[in-house]
């Protein structure tokens, strides 16, 4: 059964690539994108790619009024999938870098999915909402701290849910990538550079951006992500399927790993 699927940051990456994989599986998809001048393109890519079936509009999650407008729109499946990140030491990371990642990642999201399920509720629509979380959702590695605990609060959000919803016949899902190579990741992990200053802070550039690329050079922090993509394609449009969906599978076995150590974790 075909699908209309709003989804949020479509204009690069997962969101992207996922967009125009169930379009040619057949979804009606509304494709957001924040800024302006991501939408001529997109409609310019998906027109050359004769997908009359996506629709290409403006959704910036910081203006109410492109909330408000989205809110309208008549859809099956809602995909939060925008986000951005702040890295860096948490114990030196200034606290309005926090806010705003919370913001965006966490209450403007929230924002868009209750007056959205509240629609549904009221219209008796039987929708899924799906949250593009992470493999930080689930673990804390140093210097990511600010991003994944992001990501650990649309965890909750999302279980909590999934049981209040649950009545109204409304399906809630998450997805979690790992480190996939779209340039999300590594452009998170400019981020700290803007603001730390070897003058002032104990943590040394140096010595951060040595870690950053450490990781990013292993073959865990640079996955293709057509991977995930294709996962994606399954998992949104579906009427059943798992909570969580952690990708791939060697992550997932490791965050399983990682939360029963927790137990035992010493200080």
């Amino acid at each position: 059964m075909t699908k209309t699927i709003l989804i949020t940051g479509a204009g690069s990456g997962f969101g992207k690539g996922a967009a125009i994989g169930m379009a040619k599986n057949g979804h009606s998809i509304i494709a957001t994108t924040q800024v302006s001048s991501q939408v001529t393109p997109l409609r310019e890519e998906v027109a050359t790619l004769g997908l009359k079936n996506v629709r290409v509009e403006r959704l910036d999650l910081t203006d109410p009024y492109d909330i408000k407008q989205a809110q309208g729109w008549d859809i099956d499946v809602l995909w939060n999938n925008a986000g951005m990140g702040e890295a860096g030491p948490v114990w030196e990371i200034p606290i309005e870098l926090v806010r705003k990642n919370y913001e965006v990642n966490v209450f403007l999201p929230l924002v868009l999915t209750q007056g959205v399920v509240q629609r549904w509720v009221r219209e008796g629509k039987k929708g899924k909402v799906v949250f593009t979380s992470s493999m930080g959702g689930l673990f804390t590695p140093a210097n990511w701290g600010t991003y994944v605990s992001t990501k650990h609060a649309l965890e909750s959000i999302a279980e909590a849910l999934q049981q209040e919803l649950a009545p109204y016949g409304i399906k809630i899902q998450t997805i979690n990538p790992g480190a996939y190579y779209t340039g999300y990741n590594e452009t998170m992990a400019d981020n700290p550079f803007r603001w730390l200053d070897d003058s002032k802070n104990f943590t040394k550039r140096a010595d951060l951006r040595k870690g950053f690329d450490d990781f990013f050079a292993t073959p865990e922090g640079k996955m293709d992500p057509k991977e995930m993509i294709d996962r994606m394609i399954e998992v949104v449009p579906a009427d059943t399927g798992r909570f969580r969906n952690v990708v791939p599978k060697v992550i997932e076995d490791m965050l399983k790993e990682h939360q029963l150590r927790a137990w035992e974790n010493q200080i």
